[in-house]
């Protein structure tokens, strides 16, 4: 097959890294990709969000499948626009990828279907939502609608905050048009994790669990990021919680979406807040998550393209995914300064030694290839840069093996956390 992966982060050389190894794999295109990716793909100059040249690759290059990555392109119709052109896509269309790009409507589904979540309200009116706050109180939590690259979530701890998050998003416009509605929620307290599922429209199949990192400073301190480093499995995903969320939230939601037709197909990532009462949807994203995406592939024992394929087509209902009982730690490595303003540009050695560190990849997630002084080196391109994942048989062992890996990259304008999976430690 050819196939053709849309995308140039964390998550996509992961999924390339996997596709690769599949029999069923004989081309592997990446668009746009970046520095790591070109090891496992042809890399082409096209952008994300650039559904027109997409289309019209996968035209001329007789691609048989596309599987897209990122959030943008499947909200905006990319798997409908592919469909059209009659190529087989894995990913929602834009009717169930409004799960993702629209918390309002996704929370209205919570709602009309019972699947547990926060009290909320939607708002156009500035005023309306300031109200809804000082009659709430605080502490409070305030989202933009739309899209907004993951930074749309501000967590209030007083409702003069919660005033001003809403200046910002509706007034100042900070996230541009996916302010022009929010969602300002009662805030959930307990412990956060990460659900995926393989979804065909009628039927999930549930994957292993997961945890990230969102704060950027050691001890979840400071703000928040897109993930700061990831780890899987997760102990507070047993049996028993897997069974629960499959039977009280992905189930229902796989049901609603098809009643309200919309049948969401590719994969459900479900933001849980696991609270005294149970497991609570923060919200669901409609791909696979970046840095989880990157402990989910180096687990999985089973050959990932059949099952990506069987989800675009519907066949899921006898399907099954065999995972190794290995432990994946991913830290993500990220230019100093993010998630505010960061440096472009520097230059990263050190990769080769550290790939040779047993049982790690290193994901790039935010890299390039520029020629500097006649040679070719690899320079960030993002703030989060490199994904450095290694596995073991224990927790313990993982994680001292992802710092080894870490330790040996030269790159005096990256920094990371020094405790990724620290939760998951013998305590």
């Amino acid at each position: 097959m050819r196939i053709l992966v849309v995308g140039g982060g964390g998550r996509e050389h992961a999924l390339c890294w996997a596709i690769a190894a599949s029999p069923l794999c004989d081309k592997l295109y990446c668009a746009p990709g970046n520095a790591g990716i070109a090891r496992e793909a042809e890399c082409v100059a096209i952008g994300t969000e650039d559904l027109d040249g997409l289309v019209a690759f996968a035209r001329e290059k007789k691609i048989d499948f596309v599987v897209v990555g990122p959030e943008a392109p499947l909200v905006a119709g990319l798997v409908d626009r592919l469909a059209t052109a009659g190529i087989k896509a894995f990913g929602p269309n834009a009717a169930a990828a409004r799960l993702e790009g629209s918390k309002g409507f996704m929370k209205d589904v919570f709602a009309k279907y019972g699947i547990p979540t926060a009290a909320y309200g939607r708002f156009r009116n500035a005023a309306a939502a300031k109200a809804f706050i000082s009659q709430s109180g605080a502490p409070i939590v305030v989202k933009t609608d739309g899209l907004a690259a993951g930074k749309g979530v501000i967590i209030c701890q007083s409702v003069a905050e919660g005033h001003a998050a809403v200046d910002l998003m509706m007034g100042a416009r900070e996230f541009g048009a996916a302010g022009d509605e929010i969602v300002v929620e009662e805030f959930l307290d307990g412990e956060e994790a990460s659900f995926f599922a393989l979804v065909d429209g009628a039927h999930a199949m549930p994957l292993v669990g997961a945890q990230d990192h969102k704060r950027v400073g050691d001890g979840d301190t400071g703000p928040n990021t897109g993930g700061m480093g990831a780890y899987s499995p997760a102990p507070i995903f047993d049996d028993a919680m897997q069974a629960r969320v499959m039977a009280e939230i992905i189930t229902p939601t796989v049901a609603g979406m098809a009643a309200e037709g919309a049948p969401f197909k590719g994969v459900l990532y479900a933001g849980l807040m696991i609270t005294k009462q149970g497991p609570k949807v923060l919200e669901y994203n409609v791909r696979f998550g970046d840095p989880e995406c990157e402990v989910l592939m180096p687990r999985l024992k089973s050959d990932i393209l059949p099952a990506l394929i069987a989800a675009a087509d519907g066949q899921l209902a006898t399907f099954d995914l065999r995972w190794k009982s290995d432990v994946a730690v991913t830290v993500v490595m990220a230019a100093k300064g993010y998630p505010g303003s960061y440096q472009k540009g520097t230059v990263i050695e050190g990769l080769d030694a550290a790939e040779k560190v047993p049982s790690v990849h290193i994901f790039h997630a935010g890299t390039k290839a520029t020629v500097r002084d006649g040679r070719t080196v690899v320079t960030a391109n993002g703030g989060r840069v490199l994904a450095v994942t290694a596995t073991g048989a224990t927790v313990k062992e993982a994680q001292t093996r992802a710092y080894q890996a870490v330790d040996l990259i030269r790159w005096p304008e990256g920094f990371c956390r020094r405790d990724i999976a620290w939760r998951a430690l013998p305590r």
